[in-house]
């Protein structure tokens, strides 16, 4: 058996810089919820296990073999990798031909070491492989985890299959579980090679437990361009691994955010809180991306809301979709000023005297499609950032009494021009008449 199936993640992280401008502003924040780990001298790190297995000879993508695809998208890949990504590719089923189960279940290897990338030496080895055994994932999973090594930052492994496991134990979704209480910041995206349930539902699996990504891959361009997009995502997040936070129901038992980028998981059609500390003078900057990592039904939407902590909206950012991404992404801004601060109750609970409790509610009306499973929840990422207050708002209109006076002006000068093309109307029909 060595076939598969995928669905797509996000990544998701396009607006952690904002997260970080505000720091030395606010270095006088006290520290209450889980804080981000900082900036890392570490090079992102890939690795790409790809199944050899005997399956991967079949012809169904684009009329091509699978592992003729596969091979071509990873050539495509190794071309646009970044300079600074280390990058390692593990095989699993690609050397054993026999019919001894037990040897065969044994066989996967590390094919080019992580490192920097010789892309003439990569491509050469991909190349070279032939469809030829089982499909050993759960061991080249922790194979994959002893290739990247440990570190601070989020390390990634791209799973390729084209089936389930059948050489359990271990059972790759029991690995998976492994590694993630291991806290060693390793995600693994799946993308699978064909289409049976069994095999999306271990992928599935596989993924949620690690905070991955899955994707159900229908042709070449559709695999090339996953790979690249999860190659880019290492670049971009593992300067900043988000710190885990877990939002409640209510604002008062929300936990405190400072300035930073944030994970978290949201059930389906759930409501979750958190709370940011705001001084008068301030704006508030946020966003929150929510990744579909499992199949849902085709229309959804994201609400991210501030809030003051009686509950009375102060912003509101939206999002909606019809499954045609894998992310859904929203953000608010909002200036405090005196005279709407509504200073937090106890000091210690959100900051010093004086600031606003600010309360960010992030919702969705996400649905799992029939047959998959709702829990864990979505990944969800947010962004938090506190800045000086834009002048913006209060430019032009304050100079003119808050708009009443430019007002005014435009319906004078409305009704004027008005006058002034009627009498030069009567004028002309007069005219016309005398002739």
């Amino acid at each position: 058996m060595r076939r598969r199936r995928l669905q797509v993640r996000r990544p998701l992280g396009l607006l952690a810089a904002l997260a970080i401008s505000a720091g030395a502003l606010l270095s006088g924040l006290p520290a209450h919820a889980d804080e981000t780990t900082p900036a890392s001298s570490d090079a992102p790190r890939v690795d790409l296990i790809l199944d050899v297995s005997g399956s991967m000879r079949t012809a169904d993508l684009d009329g091509k073999s699978r592992i003729s695809v596969a091979q071509q998208s990873i050539d495509e890949v190794i071309d646009a990798l970044p300079s600074e990504t280390d990058f390692g590719i593990r095989t699993l089923g690609a050397t054993y031909p026999g019919n001894d189960k037990s040897i065969g279940c044994k066989d996967t290897q590390q094919l080019f070491p992580i490192g920097k990338t010789n892309k003439v030496e990569a491509k050469t080895a991909v190349a070279t492989l032939r469809p030829t055994g089982w499909t050993p994932i759960g061991l080249a999973l922790r194979g994959a985890a002893q290739d990247l090594g440990t570190g601070q930052t989020t390390r990634r492994v791209v799973l390729i299959t084209d089936g389930e496991d059948d050489c359990a134990p271990p059972d790759p979704c029991d690995v998976a579980r492994e590694l993630a209480a291991q806290g060693t910041h390793l995600v693994v995206d799946t993308l699978g090679l064909a289409h049976d349930d069994k095999t999306r539902q271990q992928l599935l699996c596989i993924a949620n437990a690690t905070g991955g990504t899955y994707t159900d891959v229908r042709t070449q361009d559709q695999l090339t361009g996953k790979v690249n997009q999860l190659v880019k995502e290492s670049g971009d997040t593992y300067r900043i691994t988000p710190a885990k936070t877990s939002g409640t129901d209510k604002c008062e038992t929300a936990p405190v955010l400072n300035p930073g980028v944030y994970s978290d998981r949201e059930k389906f059609a759930e409501h979750r809180v958190y709370r940011v500390p705001v001084k008068p003078g301030q704006e508030l900057r946020a966003s929150v991306s929510v990744s579909m990592d499992r199949a849902v039904a085709r229309d959804y939407g994201v609400l991210l809301q501030a809030t003051d902590p009686t509950g009375q909206e102060l912003v509101r950012g939206t999002d909606a979709g019809s499954g045609r991404t894998d992310v859904a992404s929203t953000g608010v801004r909002w200036s405090a000023s005196g005279a709407s601060a509504t200073p937090a109750k106890g000091a210690g609970a959100a900051g010093a005297a004086g600031d606003q409790a600010v309360c960010l509610v992030v919702s969705n009306s996400f649905a799992p499609q029939p047959g998959v499973a709702a829990d864990p929840g979505l990944p969800l990422e947010l962004t938090v950032d506190v800045a000086a207050a834009s002048p913006a708002p209060d430019g032009p209109a304050a100079g003119l009494g808050r708009g009443w006076v430019l007002l005014l002006v435009l319906t004078g000068a409305g009704l004027l021009t008005g006058l002034v093309f009627g009498w030069v109307a009567r004028w002309r029909i007069a005219v016309w008449r005398e002739n």
